[in-house]
């Protein structure tokens, strides 16, 4: 089959729907028929005959979903823990829940990144027209008055002639900034691009760190809960960290530190995959034989300060670029207005 990518949301609608029906006491295969016959899937149509061909094919849930193309390897792994482990029905309301979050958090970093994108060339094109446009009317009046543009306003007026010399390169670039964001907001695939050359080069700094350490934790969380040695919920964990370089180098370096005898709390710490106190948090839930529990706890803290602080940034992020927008416009116009009207007052 040609492999289309389901976003975040139909997996974890998809993976809802089976832990919903395998709790109800419907197998997999029955499952996904009954899945079949809803006329408004959304389109994972594709996914679901295939997954139910495999299987009627005597081919295992986990292995039809890795043939499908279709989920990411952490899926597949879980899913297979899960039907080792008999705890299935348990693993696929865990990846419901953790697609559900990576859904709203992919929307709410769209946003975040859309909206001062769109201001930021919103406040360019006003720039360049004032600069190509007005400023030329502004030395006109001043050379019929008598008198010429220095200065601040001379400066401005000589880049606005540089940029009408350059206007229709200039226009074809904003054209494109412009469609650009018109696709990474309607365009799942441009977004994912643009996503994974974002965790590529800056995806294990400052705010996305955060989120990264986070969305391990809630990793780690479900291997655990659906009965994982450490090691192994580590390993498939990292699985998740595959297009962060940097974040997946940490990650084996904390399972290597486990596999040399180092606890799992000192692991994660020593490899900066968690904060010192949640670490000495892990150590006592470990201690207590509470360690996912305690994990579970981690993720949640870690996902809500990654969230704050994305909310944080944003909110600076803005206000930020209108002010500097606003104060750039006045500069222009002040630039010339004052002048002006010391002209006149002076003719007066």
């Amino acid at each position: 089959m040609k492999n289309p990518h389901l976003s975040n949301d139909q997996i974890s609608r998809l993976c809802l729907e089976l832990s919903l029906l395998l709790h109800a006491g419907i197998s997999v295969d029955d499952g996904l028929h009954l899945l079949m016959e809803d006329g408004q899937r959304g389109g994972d149509e594709a996914v679901l005959e295939h997954l139910s061909r495999q299987m009627d094919n005597g081919i295992q849930f986990n292995k039809a979903m890795e043939s499908s193309g279709a989920f990411p390897a952490y899926v597949t792994g879980l899913t297979e823990v899960g039907i080792q482990t008999g705890r299935l029905e348990k693993a696929l309301a865990s990846l419901a829940g953790y697609y559900d979050a990576r859904g709203r958090l992919d929307t709410r970093i769209r946003n975040a990144l859309l909206y001062p994108a769109l201001l930021l060339l919103l406040m360019l094109v006003v720039v360049v027209v004032l600069l190509t446009e007005v400023m030329p009317v502004f030395d006109r009046v001043f050379r019929s008055l008598g008198g010429s543009m220095t200065g601040v306003a001379g400066g401005l007026l000589r880049l606005g002639e540089w940029l009408s010399a350059v206007l229709p390169a200039l226009c074809v670039l904003l054209a494109v900034a412009g469609l650009f964001l018109m696709a990474f907001a309607a365009s799942g695939r441009v977004q994912r691009s643009v996503t994974g050359w974002w965790n590529r080069h800056h995806g294990d700094r400052g705010v996305s760190r955060k989120l990264v350490n986070a969305r391990f934790a809630q990793a780690l969380t479900m291997g655990l809960q659906s009965g994982l040695q450490v090691e192994e919920a580590l390993s498939l964990a990292g699985s998740l960290l595959a297009e962060i370089p940097s974040a997946q180098r940490r990650c084996a370096d904390c399972l290597n530190r486990m596999e040399n005898g180092t606890g799992l709390a000192d692991a994660l710490r020593e490899s900066e995959m968690f904060p010192a106190a949640y670490c000495r948090m892990l150590a006592l839930g470990v201690r207590s034989g509470s360690a996912d529990t305690v994990m579970e706890e981690i993720a949640r803290r870690l996902s809500d300060e990654g969230e704050e602080q994305l909310s944080s940034t944003v909110s600076r992020v803005e206000p930020t670029l209108t002010i500097a927008g606003s104060l750039l416009v006045g500069v222009i116009l002040l630039s010339v207005m004052l002048p002006l009207l010391n002209i006149l007052t002076a003719i007066g």
